[in-house]
């Protein structure tokens, strides 16, 4: 806190030297304001609707809270929804309705509930509080109130494997292309460089037909390698690695040559370690492809349901006639807690590795 207080109360000062706030002060931390704001509202929204009941959600209510309504057991009767009723003299009753809603309502009190009223419907208020609505995430999570064909475990399973198997693969295969492509001297470089990032601009949609029969053809089709494999090598991570590791003295690794370290050695005990910031954040990128890709694991292993990642997975609470969109807002929350985690533990290599990664 110390530090953080200091940092955002930083200014550039003005044009006389002192150090009040001045224009640029106000438009930066402005935009940064705004920055925030664009990231955090759609992240807590969510949350805030993944634990609002299933009532609340299905009637799109725009509340901030968790509102529910009351419910009370009342004897002889049940449970039942409370609504307020106003009398004339102005007292506020607790109600339940004893029929339809329609411009005049048959409704009990509470305190007696075997006299039915007759009240005009603006008379009658929805009696709310907050509540969390934890059975979100405990029905999928738990199994419960029939929900066996979550299998939640099993998705997470598949999930963390894709994600991991794929980002060393993707961190592997990209370092070593980049390597090639900053440190040797051989005809063709360029060009070779530039063919790689011309793939940038073919649709991924494209090239999904392609996949496919390369997919079936090796056999892998219904498996989570053929979901890994195919998005190994990424044009993206060869040219942040690439741009990164030509900021490397090429001094460093003629030295290393003349110890007689061979071309592997030098890679893994050199390059690899100096490109840490730039490694760093490809992984964060290919933790977040991986994890939220949908449409190419769906095509791959939409045929075992046991090889389903969690995204596929949510598509369970979605039927023909009916969608548990509070199931699928609270498992939704789940799925971002591993990405946060890792953006956590490696944001502290962003700043470093995108500010040098375009120097030479």
């Amino acid at each position: 806190m110390a530090r953080i207080i200091p940092f955002l109360t930083r200014t550039r000062g003005s044009a006389d030297g002192s150090s009040r706030i001045g224009t640029p002060d106000i438009l930066a931390y402005g935009y940064l304001l705004l920055g925030v704001l664009i990231i955090l509202v759609p992240v807590l929204w969510t949350l805030m609707t993944s634990i609002k009941p299933e009532r609340a959600v299905d009637s799109f209510d725009t509340r901030f809270l968790p509102m529910a309504q009351i419910e009370k057991d009342i004897p002889g009767i049940g449970v039942k929804p409370i609504w307020d009723w106003t009398d004339e003299e102005g007292t506020t009753r607790e109600s339940f309705k004893q029929g339809p809603t329609r411009q005049i309502t048959d409704i009990s009190t509470v305190e007696d509930p075997e006299t039915v009223l007759q009240v005009p419907r603006t008379q009658l208020e929805v009696a709310e509080e907050i509540r969390i609505a934890t059975e979100n995430y405990l029905d999928p999570l738990l199994k419960r109130n029939g929900q066996d064909n979550f299998n939640f475990l099993t998705y997470l399973f598949n999930s963390v494997f894709v994600t991991v198997a794929a980002t060393v693969i993707t961190l592997l295969i990209n370092a070593m292309a980049a390597f090639a492509l900053s440190k040797y001297r051989f005809r063709g470089r360029l060009t070779f460089t530039m063919l790689i990032i011309a793939t940038l601009m073919i649709p991924a949609s494209i090239i999904l037909v392609s996949l496919f029969f390369v997919v079936w053809s090796f056999g892998i089709f219904g498996s989570l390698w053929g979901v890994i494999i195919p998005a190994a090598a990424t044009p993206t991570g060869v040219f942040l690695l690439r741009q990164y590791m030509l900021t490397i003295p090429d001094e460093l690794l003629e030295a290393a040559r003349m110890d007689a370290a061979s071309e592997w050695r030098i890679f893994w005990r050199i390059i690899l370690p100096l490109s840490l910031p730039a490694l760093s954040v490809l992984a964060i990128l290919s933790v977040i492809w991986r994890w939220n890709d949908f449409l190419w694991p769906l095509i791959v292993l939409i045929s075992d349901p046991s090889q389903h990642t969690l995204q596929i997975g949510l598509t369970t609470f979605s039927g023909e006639f009916d969608t548990d969109f509070h199931y699928i807002l609270a498992m939704t929350v789940v799925s971002l807690i591993p990405v946060t985690l890792v953006f956590v533990w490696l944001q502290r290599f962003i700043t470093t590795g995108i500010a040098t990664t375009g120097l030479k």
